[in-house]
């Protein structure tokens, strides 16, 4: 039995023992049966994580810190990516069912359970990590959108700005992260009596390149602004690329704030101010659904919200 604790990680054997142990095995060479303990177990110890793009600073900081949550439990994970299209999310459930992993925590943009009559999630552990109005339907781990952009707005107002802008993503039609940080921004004019001037919403897309095509359009249309709210930081980033381009300065003549605080934020000159959720807090808990769906597969789901905090930094000083 000690040797069998040792191999499979469990509690209950003295550090010498197991050191022991682990010397012996590697000099007899032997490998671990993973097909065979999977078989007895049910499970393979592995978790997906599905994302739009890994090139994008976000989903790297945020699949780091899943990766850390996941290993505290015992799982390694895979990673795959779905191009932000319904395709590529379908395939990675779909793969996901056929490499037999032990659950996938999907960064959804396009798929909803609800549209999917139930057919293809099954009982398969399935986390969402989107920011989608998901409802009841299944487990699901997101973000504050719309309290953490009127923090932002109400920053700006704050410091002074009044013709503020929102560069924002593709559509404001739906409910998804685009339109729920776009509804923050507008109660947070309307919380100190400003309205909305439909010529500084500009829906540019959510790269950096679009943030930065939003300031030199809103600059052609002759729009003038002293702040400027981002959908996320990736966006502002291409909004003060725009700003240097124009021989506008940041802060002294806009500005920005962005949203998410990836690791590039306090780094730039100027710093970025950002609203910052609790992304750690966020891959412990959807590594922590995908282990209670595991051990019950009848439990009701669950929506989480992360926690989140306004880092004033110098691009708005």
């Amino acid at each position: 039995m000690t040797v069998s604790n040792v191999v499979n990680n469990r509690p209950g054997v003295s550090d010498p023992v197991r050191r022991r142990v682990l010397e012996a095995i590697q000099e007899c060479g032997y490998r671990l049966n993973v097909n065979a303990r999977t078989l007895k177990a049910g499970r393979t110890g592995v978790i997906g994580l599905a994302v739009p793009g890994v090139d994008q600073s976000y989903y790297g900081m945020l699949g780091s810190l899943l990766i850390e949550a996941a290993k505290e439990r015992g799982f390694h994970v895979a990673i795959e990516q779905t191009g932000a299209a319904a395709e590529g999310e379908e395939a990675a459930i779909a793969q996901s069912h056929k490499l037999q992993l032990d659950g996938l925590i999907l960064s959804a943009v396009v798929l909803d359970p609800r549209e999917q009559g139930g057919t293809a999630w099954g009982d398969f552990p399935i986390v969402m990590l989107g920011e989608r109005d998901f409802g009841a339907s299944i487990d699901h781990v997101g973000m504050a959108n719309e309290a953490g952009t009127k923090a932002a707005t109400e920053h700006l107002i704050a410091r002074g700005c009044r013709r503020i802008a929102n560069v924002t993503g593709w559509s404001l039609e739906g409910v998804h992260v685009v339109s729920r940080r776009h509804r923050g921004y507008v109660e947070g004019l309307a919380a100190h009596g400003i309205e909305v001037d439909p010529a500084l919403v500009s829906l540019s897309g959510m790269h950096m390149e679009r943030g930065r095509k939003a300031v030199h359009d809103l600059h052609a249309a002759g729009t003038a602004f002293d702040g400027v709210v981002a959908v996320t930081d990736t966006v502002a980033i291409g909004v003060m690329r725009g700003l240097a381009d124009l021989g506008l300065r940041c802060p002294e003549d806009v500005r920005v704030v962005g949203f998410d605080d990836i690791p590039e934020a306090a780094y730039l000159a100027p710093s970025l101010t950002t609203v910052a959720p609790d992304h750690r807090w966020m891959a412990e808990k959807a590594v922590e659904l995908i282990a209670a769906r595991l051990d019950d597969p009848t439990r009701p789901p669950e929506e989480h919200i992360a926690p989140f905090t306004l880092i004033p930094r110098e691009s708005t000083r």
